[in-house]
């Protein structure tokens, strides 16, 4: 029996497939004539008869069966491209749904981040899927839902900033006045110690309300409400950060490098300490000490903060690390603060993001807790401010002397510094030493 040829093409039948239905009947047919030349005369028109009558049925039957093939043959085919066809659609819209997850969307959401309306975003973000129209005009809805409720969601969180910020500043104007009060009160009753002592802590405590609405405002997108005008020394600096914590009879304040610090950079490097000291006094046995230091090394001043606390572990290390680059251009989130929240470490990375310090955690040689805040050297100036200067500025307490305001002004000239002062081998200026005195009386 002939075959069909090797390079016949699929589906396409050879010389042996043009008609196999005939086959049976042409049997049945030899088979006929065979059987009706043996018979005798008599059968033989009977046999023939029947013969015929039976080739043709067979022959009928025989044909039916191969249009049915033929039928379920080009349905196979028609099933088998349909399928091909919706396997290479499904190939293609994964395709083009990846590159919506991975390429387009987050093209498009950094576009908006950065100012861009949804519409103009939409407008230049081009052809989202090349499957068809139907495809591409779905993947667009999806963009353009994500991109109106991101939208949506940043202004939620702008809001909420600017409602935090307005909360804070006029917190900070009630915190303002009443310092100015206290320190009317102290002036005028500076000759009782009794009274004295009782508004020095009024005075502190309300420099604490003050923190706590400058960390609010910080969050929020804005600068700590005091700005100072002149250059700070960085003796007066880590002293007012001291001045704003709870503890700070826990602090003992060690050498300190005799620079001074930009006015536009002393209110952020006060408040970025006191946050880290309050979190070294808060997390530390109350009966050990805090120590508090600042050197100058080669990429500016060091200030370093140890305590005797239970350490970090590196995971919770890396954790608070997290939160520290996480809140540094994020800003506030209400959802991140939680029913107990803890702005300490989110108010240092905003600021030291805004005031390019740089914040790093270690274990301290007392088993507790090493930070090193390093200042940059464009913010250390070689003619500080008075140590006075300082002093003289609304919500922020200087050391106070029962002798009422003759004594303040006698302790303001003592820590006067040269107006011009040479610098060390690093290029950071170079000051006298000063003696070290007591926070409060």
């Amino acid at each position: 029996m002939p075959m069909a040829r090797a390079d016949s093409p699929p589906g396409r039948p050879g010389p042996a497939a043009t008609a196999p239905w005939l086959l049976p009947p042409a049997l049945l047919a030899i088979c006929t004539a065979v059987a009706v030349s043996l018979l005798p005369p008599v059968a033989r028109a009977h046999a023939a008869w029947i013969g015929v009558l039976a080739t043709a049925a067979v022959a009928v039957a025989a044909a039916e069966a191969a249009r049915r093939g033929r039928a379920i043959d080009a349905l196979r085919k028609q099933y088998a491209e349909r399928e091909a066809f919706l396997q290479r659609l499904l190939a293609e819209q994964e395709t083009e749904t990846v590159r919506l997850a991975k390429e387009t969307l987050p093209e498009a959401l950094a576009r908006l981040q950065q100012g861009t309306s949804i519409e103009d975003v939409l407008r230049t973000t081009g052809p989202v899927s090349r499957v068809s129209p139907r495809f591409e005009t779905a993947h667009h809805a999806v963009v353009r839902y994500i991109l109106q409720t991101v939208d949506a969601e940043e202004d939620l969180r702008d809001s909420a900033r600017r409602a935090f910020v307005n909360i804070a500043r006029r917190v900070q104007a009630i915190v303002h006045q009443q310092a100015l009060e206290l320190r009317e009160l102290e002036d005028k009753h500076g000759q009782d110690p009794d009274v004295f002592h009782d508004l020095l802590h009024l005075d502190h405590r309300t420099a604490l309300i003050g923190r706590l609405a400058d960390s609010i405002a910080v969050l929020g997108g804005a600068r700590p409400g005091r700005q100072w005008q002149k250059d700070i020394p960085l003796f007066n600096v880590l002293r007012g950060a001291m001045s704003r914590i709870t503890d700070y009879q826990r602090v003992d304040l060690h050498s300190v490098a005799d620079v001074g610090i930009l006015g536009r950079a002393a209110e952020p490097l006060i408040h970025a300490v006191a946050e880290l000291l309050d979190n070294a006094t808060r997390y530390s046995p109350p009966q050990t000490r805090v120590h508090l230091t600042a050197t100058e090394v080669q990429t500016g001043v060091a200030v370093e903060i140890e305590d005797a606390g239970l350490g970090l572990t590196d995971e919770a290390r890396i954790r608070a690390e997290r939160s520290l680059a996480q809140h540094a251009t994020s800003g506030l989130d209400l959802d991140d603060l939680g029913e107990s929240p803890r702005l300490g470490l989110a108010v240092v990375g905003r600021l030291s993001h805004t005031n390019h310090f740089t914040v790093s955690l270690r274990v301290s040689a007392y088993g507790g807790v090493r930070v090193v805040l390093v200042v940059p050297p464009e913010l250390i100036t070689v003619t500080p401010a008075p140590g006075g200067a300082i002093a003289k500025a609304p919500s922020l307490p200087p050391p106070r002397y029962p002798g009422g305001p003759r004594h303040r002004a006698t302790a303001a000239a003592d820590e006067s510094v040269p107006a011009h002062a040479p610098r060390t081998t690093n290029g950071l200026p170079q000051r006298r030493r000063r003696t070290t005195r007591p926070l409060f009386p």
